[in-house]
């Protein structure tokens, strides 16, 4: 049973900085593919950013050049550190796993950018 665990999000302003963190109830990192997706209200769920298990990394067109995706395998940590941040980028942002061919999601934490 894995299960992922989000932390980091909050209030900031357009130009701010926010890191988010996720942690796994496995030590599956270097095994399989991270990802962490974002959904806004009324919008579909779609992709930030993702890490393999040779680490490397894939980003959406939106979001590069802003955000990196890195991993801490030892501590069964996956993190977003999202740069520049835009109003447009607020929503809910979840880490995501593929698990033996089934993606395994978090609840979730909040992200909006506001002045």
């Amino acid at each position: 049973q894995v299960q992922l665990v989000e932390s980091g999000g909050g209030l900031v302003q357009p130009g701010g900085s926010l890191r988010l963190s996720c942690v796994v109830s496995a030590n599956i990192l270097s095994l399989t593919t991270m990802a962490w997706y974002r959904q806004a209200p009324g919008k579909q769920r779609e992709l930030v950013a993702s890490i393999t298990a040779g680490a490397v990394s894939n980003y959406a067109d939106a979001v590069k050049g802003r955000f990196t995706i890195g991993r801490v395998v030892a501590r069964k940590s996956v993190y977003l550190q999202m740069n520049s941040l835009k109003p447009e980028d607020s929503a809910v942002y979840y880490c995501g796993v593929d698990h033996n061919g089934n993606w395994v999601w978090g609840r979730g934490t909040q992200v909006t950018v506001s002045s």
